[in-house]
């Protein structure tokens, strides 16, 4: 129930000593201010690196073809594995639980020129299979993709994203329209986003053709450059089972040793996120430990003043014990008294932490690294359940204190 002769007493004790209040709050609203921007910061970390992965499935393993370092089966070493359609096809029947496989071959190994008219451009050229669209998140804004019959018949179609639609066709409607790449036509079939941030502010986009296109006009016979697959199992169990199954296909096929790391190389995004996980989960509870340890200086701060108030009290609480006053009543009145001061400071701490968050988050563009370094109102509910927590323990000593006064020894006090 609301006292309201409790709460005028507090109010009346604040208004006395307002610069010892105020420096008091002071410590709770620092120790919170730098607990959201050390949890906003470590948010902005996990948001940046997960940016990263925002167009690749998490299930998904990638290879690429490397050079041998072990002797096999009479066979010296530094051989080059070159993969090819035929291995996309051997992993399709042997990974269990495969759900979709794609052989991708970059276009003379880096950018090539695309141009239209006197308009033209530096792109990353790849042929896919339709597979792709399963193993990367491409959104298309116009047209569509390439399909199973862009494959199967080599058409000499291709996708290509906002900023080369816009560096070649100027405003114009690109879909059904051809263009140039390397000097042999391509009709533009589907536009994607794309998103360059942060240091690659400057990077062109990657623009899809078929695979079979990519390797017959480009003289590339049957080789892919990398294979990527995504399976149904994304646990680390099915991943690591995934990956052996692929390297025990491949190498089997291109007679290298399965032991052999530098034969080809794998990227397993399952392991890739299990490891961020793990990091970003240990730099958080860093976090939360370094904020806490924060606030526990502002606990101690409080509690200390408290018992400073107290002292000062002593013949008021003698007086009001003699009165009838029980340990539990003077006990909730020094704690009601903490908590208020912590929570207003806490409270303000909180707020400004969050703006300042709000702010950053506009004014720093994100990039790889960091991005979006705000808090979700999650934080800020445990945030306000520490500061209630902390508010109430830097009250209990000076409130034990209180209640442990006899009032024949408080009225001899002077």
């Amino acid at each position: 129930m609301f006292d309201a002769e409790k709460w005028a007493e507090i109010f009346d004790t604040i208004g006395k000593n307002k610069l010892r209040t105020v420096l008091t709050g002071f410590s709770v609203f620092w120790g919170i201010f730098m607990l959201i921007i050390l949890l906003g910061a470590g948010a902005g970390l996990q948001n940046g690196f997960s940016y990263n992965f925002r167009n690749t499935a998490t299930n998904t393993i990638d290879i690429w073809g490397g050079q041998t370092t072990k002797p096999w089966q009479g066979l010296a070493t530094d051989r080059e594995i070159q993969l090819d359609t035929r291995d996309v096809d051997a992993l399709r029947g042997a990974i269990p639980g495969l759900q979709a496989i794609s052989g991708n071959f970059r276009v003379w190994r880096g950018n090539s020129s695309i141009s239209r008219g006197k308009n033209f451009g530096n792109f990353s050229i790849n042929g896919v299979t339709p597979d792709i669209t399963d193993l990367q998140n491409q959104v298309i804004v116009s047209g569509r993709f390439i399909n199973e019959m862009d494959q199967q018949r080599t058409r000499k179609v291709i996708v290509i994203a906002e900023d080369c639609r816009d560096a070649l066709f100027k405003g114009e409607d690109p879909i059904d329209q051809w263009l140039q790449v390397n000097n042999i036509p391509f009709q533009v079939v589907g536009v994607y986003r794309f998103e360059a941030g942060g240091q690659n502010q400057n990077q062109s986009s990657q623009v899809f053709i078929p695979l079979s296109v990519a390797q017959r006009v480009f003289n590339a016979q049957q080789d892919v450059d990398k294979i990527s697959f995504s399976f149904s199992d994304a646990s680390l169990m099915g991943a690591e089972q995934a990956q052996q199954r692929a390297v025990a296909v491949l190498s089997s096929r291109h007679r290298f040793d399965p032991t052999d790391d530098q034969a080809v190389y794998l990227n397993n995004n399952v392991e890739n996120a299990d490891v961020f996980g793990k990091i970003f989960g240990g730099i958080t509870a860093f976090l939360w430990i370094i904020g806490i340890g924060t606030i526990i200086a502002g606990i101690v701060g409080v509690s200390n003043i408290m018992l400073i108030v107290v002292k000062e009290r002593t013949r008021e609480i003698g007086i009001r014990k003699a009165l009838g006053a029980t340990p539990a009543n003077v006990t909730g009145q020094v704690i009601m008294e903490a908590v208020f001061v912590s929570a207003v400071a806490g409270y303000f701490g909180l707020v400004c932490g969050v703006g300042l968050l709000e702010s950053l988050s506009k004014a720093i563009p994100g990039n790889e690294m960091f991005r979006d370094p705000t808090v979700d109102i999650k934080v800020a509910l445990y945030a306000t359940t520490v500061l209630i927590v902390s508010g109430a323990l830097a009250g209990l000593i000076p409130a034990r204190r209180a209640a442990a006064i006899r009032p024949i020894e408080a009225l001899r006090d002077e």
